[in-house]
Parts: C-alpha cells; structure tokens; sequence
C-alpha cells in the first residue's frame, strides 16, 4: 500500500489524526497540515492564572474510545453526571422526571397513536410531535432546537432527531445501569457501536487533547503546523495534489477535515462541490462563569427551553469534572447560539456575563453574589445546521464528496451531530474506502 505521493490530509484534531494513524498503520504514505500552531483542534484544554481549566471543545470521551486509544490507563471516570430541564420555574430530571410528568406522558402516548396511521414527518416538528407528543415538543424540545440551531423545526430536517436515535426503554436501561454499578454510564453519546452498561464516560489527565497527543506520536514527523492548505487541485476529475503556504504538494488523495462551506471554497478545477457554499453552521458564544463556593447547580445539564433566559444549556463543569476547577470554586458554562457579527457574537465578557447572571439567579436565587469572574470561547462552527433546503444534497454526502480521491471526514467534514467516539469509528471506515482506492 506504499504509495509514492502521500495522502494529504487537512487537519490534526481527532479526526485528521485518526485517519493519518489509521493509514500510516496500511503502509500508506502521508502528510498532515495544521493550519494553527497547535494539534487537536477544538480538543485542547486551556488552565487561566486562577486554576480554572477550559475544555474549547468536548467535555470528557467514553471509556471505549480511551480503551482503542490506548489512553486508559491516564483516564478517572467522571463522578457524577446528571441532566434536568427548568421549565417554568420547575425542575424537570432527564428522563425520569419529565415520564412522571402526567402532561408530558399522555401527550406523548397521544402522539404515538397519531403516528401509527399518520404519514412520517416531512419536517423536523412534525417528527416530534409524531414521538414525543405535542406538549413536550412545543414547550421543550423544539425551543431548545430553535435556540441550539437558530431555525425552527418546521425549516429542519427530521434527521435531526437521529442525534437522538437511542429509544426511550433503553435510556432508562442505560441510567439504572449506571444507577446499580455508580458509573456515569454514556447514553445517547455513540450511534456506530451500540451503547452498553459496561461503557461509561472518563476524562484523561492532562485535557481532553491527550486523545489527539496519543494519535499524534505515530505520526508526528508528517504534521506541518502553522500550514493552512489554500486550495485542492483537481485535474481530469481525480484529486492531485493541493497547496500549502504557496508552495504545491503531489497527493495521491486527499482527506479534509475543514467544513463543507470551506471545502467548497478550497476545491479548484471542478465546480460540482459549489452547492456545499450553502450548508450552515450554528456559531456558539460560551461564557464561562466563575464562582466562589463549590457546586452551583443541583444537575451537571441544566436545560433552559424558555425565551426569557439568554442560554439554552448551563454545564457545571465542577460537578462532573472536579478537577478542573480548584477546590472551593464553581465554573458553570452558559451556551449561547447566535450568529458571526450578531450582539451576542460582537458583545464583551461584562455584558454576556451580566446577561447570563441575572438568568441564573432566577434558577438558583443569590448565585450572582458568588461571581468572581468570566472567560468567553467563540467558535463560528459549532453545530451543523440540517436545513431541509439541502436536505438531499446533505444525504448524498454520506455516499461521498463526488470527487475521486477526496475524502471528507470529522464533525464538520462530515456536516453530521456526531460526538468523538463516532467521529473515530467512522473515520476508520471512511479510511477503509480510500485503501481500495488506492489499491485500485
């Protein structure tokens, strides 16, 4: 499988280190190009001058993923994790507390039955109101929708419940597991391997970028950091080569990890990935809050469905992952969808954090008091956006890019609601692909 020119790949975050390992493994040649000075990504871990750690990215990977990165060792499971909903001023556990809602419980079966002779959903709120009811669906899940993707579900796609594909008895299969064994047993975070009791989520020493670390040892002296790739050259229909800081590289294919928009951009010598220009991205503004006393929320998720708070998901991060914060302080991180050159998007770390403060006094009445300080992380990619005006094109590209030799791959690659263990899996197997490539 050695081939003569490399497989140039675009990206070292979990995905481009994956695949560059994958193939380094099969003999393949290959060349990885970073465009900022560091690897892994949106997978690096940041400590400030007070000892607060930030994870830019995931939070903590499952126990299976650490096994088949050879990290397990260097991984402590996570001590506590638990999500609830706050809604009209009453706290909702997931799931148990929203099933022993009567409400929520007799309009779901409501939905069911309608969904027994109704035709499937063409819209993303008709899928829901089809399963989880009409009551849940209005009040819940499609304002968490519409605050997390910036459309409402009526515009999107019903593949976006496939992010939510593990069925309600196994859910509460998986949380008495987890309940019996006391393990934060992982639920609804892996479609490619099937969840299981035994499989429980775990942060590695040292930050979440010790997965890409690992990867990065094998192939390390084929990473260019600080090398943003300006184009990929196409010639006769077939990948060729691409340039990197001015200067060309021969490439026996190509991998890109750069979302789709970008990719469309990068392509030159053939115009059939120009649609791609459309897919979308949800960009995110996450204020990180610090506190002085320890545990702020009673749940490590809390989820905010109403209007009236400026963030639809609060992660206590020191409940779940104690040792990110020091002892004796609190960090929660308020999730803020908006959109590049917004208010929210331009607005400083004084007002956002004021913005979210008076929020979470309403959850947790005098919190304020306790503030010492924020941090914010912007990302103007955090979300794919499945809008149903791309809908077709968007399932076309689970079959490919339509370009021989270009392989998209990773979260934003892929444009799918994919977390770390599935963006591993599914790298491998798109790497399988490009080995018959080359042997063809």
């Amino acid at each position: 499988m050695q081939s003569e020119k490399p497989v140039v790949i675009l990206g070292a975050g979990l995905a481009g280190l994956t695949a560059a390992t994958y193939l380094r493994r099969h003999g393949v040649n290959v060349r990885v190009f970073e465009a900022s000075k560091n690897i892994a990504g949106l997978s690096r871990s940041e400590l400030d001058p007070d000892g607060f750690t930030y994870d830019c990215g995931a939070h903590f990977i499952n126990s299976r993923l650490a096994a088949s990165l050879g990290i397990s060792a260097r991984c402590v499971p996570l001590p506590t994790y638990e999500e609830a909903v706050w809604f009209r001023g009453q706290r909702y556990t997931y799931p148990k507390g929203l099933l022993a809602s009567p409400r929520y419980i007799s309009s779901a079966v409501l939905g069911k039955l309608r969904g027994l002779t109704a035709p499937p959903g063409k819209n993303l709120a008709e899928h829901f109101r089809l399963t989880v009811g009409s009551a849940m669906s209005d009040e819940i899940a499609l304002p968490l929708v519409a605050a997390w993707s910036g459309k409402q579900g009526e515009e999107l796609s019903p593949a976006v419940a496939e992010k939510f594909s593990t069925g309600l008895l196994r859910t509460l299969w998986l949380h008495f597991a987890g309940w019996a064994s006391g393990k934060t047993v992982s639920s609804g975070y892996s479609q490619e391997v099937c969840e299981s009791p035994h499989v429980y989520f775990v942060y590695p020493v040292g930050g979440i970028g010790a997965a890409c670390e690992k990867l990065a040892d094998e192939v390390r002296d084929a990473i260019q950091t600080e090398s943003p790739v300006q184009s990929i050259e196409v010639e006769d229909d077939r990948v060729v080569g691409v340039t990197a800081k001015g200067e060309h590289y021969a490439a026996s294919a190509v991998i890109s990890t750069a979302p789709l928009p970008i990719l469309a951009k990068l392509v030159h010598g053939t115009d059939c990935l120009s649609k791609l220009a459309e897919f979308t991205y949800r960009p995110m503004v996450f204020v990180n809050l610090k506190f002085e006393g320890g545990r702020a929320m009673r749940d490590v998720v809390t989820w905010t469905p109403e209007d009236r708070y400026p963030f639809f998901r609060t992660s206590d991060i020191g409940r779940a992952l104690p040792w990110l914060v020091p002892e004796g302080k609190s960090l929660l991180t308020c999730d803020l969808g908006c959109q590049v050159g917004d208010n929210i998007w331009n607005s400083g770390e004084d007002l956002l954090a004021q913005r979210c403060l008076e929020g979470l006094d309403d959850i947790v009445p005098g919190l304020s008091k306790r503030f010492v300080g924020a941090r914010l992380v912007r990302t103007p990619f955090a979300y794919p956006v499945y809008s149903l005006q791309y809908e077709a094109l968007r399932r076309k590209m689970d079959f490919g890019t339509g370009v021989p030799g270009l392989w998209s791959v990773g979260r934003n690659g892929e444009f799918k609601h994919i977390l770390m263990e599935d963006v591993y899996w599914r790298t491998r197997k798109k790497c399988c692909e490009l080995l018959s490539y080359l042997n063809r």
